[in-house]
């Protein structure tokens, strides 16, 4: 049996407001993260992720109350991400609602809290987001919202962190972000022949046909959206009606 390809919107926060921007830059508001997570829920979306991009910048903690009004709108799984450091952050994420976080800068910093987290909370509520830029034939992995290059090989890094107990990757592919110019599937398909959990892409869809790709030559599991989405150019039934057409097994979004 194939297993459907996810579409998950992605809401990046900050200051309570969803915001996008190109390579990680320039951000512009996008709308109220409630809102919009329920307009997703309703339209079909398989699952969202919520992204505070400022916490980890700023040292605070994750908007818990954002969260928490969030998951009672939505009826899908939810992961959330930004500002995590402790089991104790992921516990009270986890009770706010969500159904996964996703672990970044803090999994560089202390990758033994990737081996914890999964041991405490079970493998299938830990994301491990890996920021990537290419340099050459390769992709060092970057942290602190794209700020630091952690010289780290982002192929040899998710190879990694699945052994301590990722259950699945948010693979962001600096250089696309927010281009509209197609994902990295050369980046996505080198990490998914590597590692045994679902690798979800980000960074650069621009048209339904950069999707297929992803979900096809990229053999990614799930794309993320954010900018194409928030901005009203494609709805998410066109997306999967779409990919349906393509013959890529999707979940088809309420009549």
């Amino acid at each position: 049996m194939t297993l459907a390809k996810r579409i998950i919107p992605c809401l990046d926060v900050r200051g309570g407001r969803v915001v996008k921007g190109v390579n990680f830059v320039n951000l512009r508001d996008a709308g109220d993260p409630v809102a919009l997570a329920q307009a997703y829920n309703q339209l079909g979306a398989d699952e969202l992720v919520f992204l505070d991009i400022t916490a980890t910048q700023e040292k605070r903690g994750v908007l818990l109350d954002i969260i928490e009004r969030t998951a009672r709108q939505v009826f899908i799984p939810l992961t959330v991400g930004g500002g995590i450091g402790d089991l104790d952050t992921i516990k009270a994420i986890l009770r706010a609602g969500a159904d996964k976080v996703s672990l970044n800068s803090a999994a560089v910093r202390q990758p033994d809290l990737v081996n914890q987290a999964s041991e405490r909370f079970g493998r299938q509520c830990i994301v491990v987001a890996i920021d990537a830029r290419r340099v050459g034939n390769t992709w060092t992995v970057w942290v602190q919202g794209g700020r630091q290059d952690t010289g780290k090989d982002a192929i040899s890094w998710a190879e990694e962190v699945v052994q301590r107990g990722a259950g699945e990757l948010l693979v962001t592919s600096m250089d696309a972000d927010g281009t509209k110019a197609g994902y990295d599937l050369e980046l996505t398909r080198a990490i998914a022949q590597r590692v045994s959990v679902p690798v979800i892409a980000s960074g650069g869809a621009g048209t339904c046909a950069h999707i297929a790709a992803v979900l096809t030559q990229g053999q990614a599991a799930a794309a993320l959206l954010a900018s194409l989405l928030h901005y009203g150019e494609v709805t998410l039934p066109e997306i999967k009606q779409y990919l349906h057409r393509q013959g890529i097994p999707v979940r088809q979004p309420p009549a």
